[in-house]
């Protein structure tokens, strides 16, 4: 990512890691600091193939679509502050919350939990994030 010319300014972030919004929103966008990441949902980055299977192969694909995107904002997942799960079967929320944890590990994000009658596509979930950048080095 370009070195930021300056706090007050509103950065937007793209990268082909991670799918490229079909609709009229960006992935993310950097503001003092902080990464408003937009929903993600279980799309492959490199095939745009949508993954409808298990609700674990689901998460795993969103988080990684997340990672790459505070990635690419100058993060990564342990600066994730909080995240918005939308899930369309409660029921599959402890499956959800095993692939969540192996993500993490030990950094526990603030969370919200919203179930939803439907996603998009057929899909079972979607999570957003916001993030804290990571410090610049010195003298960068």
């Amino acid at each position: 990512m370009e070195e930021r010319r300056s706090d007050t300014e509103i950065e937007r972030v793209e990268t082909p890691a991670a799918p490229i919004p079909a609709g009229h929103y960006s992935q993310a966008f950097v503001y003092q600091g902080v990464v408003y990441v937009a929903g993600q949902l279980p799309v492959d980055p490199v095939t745009g193939a949508r993954e409808l299977g298990s609700i674990e192969a689901q998460t795993e694909l969103v988080l990684r679509n997340l990672a790459a995107i505070v990635e690419a904002a100058g993060s990564d997942l342990s600066r994730v502050l909080r995240t918005t799960v939308y899930l369309t079967d409660i029921g599959l929320w402890g499956r959800v919350n095993e692939v969540y944890q192996r993500a993490f590990g030990a950094h526990r994000p603030a969370r919200t939990v919203v179930p939803v009658p439907t996603l998009h596509l057929g899909f079972l979930i979607e999570i957003d994030a916001i993030a804290a950048c990571l410090p610049p080095l010195p003298n960068s």
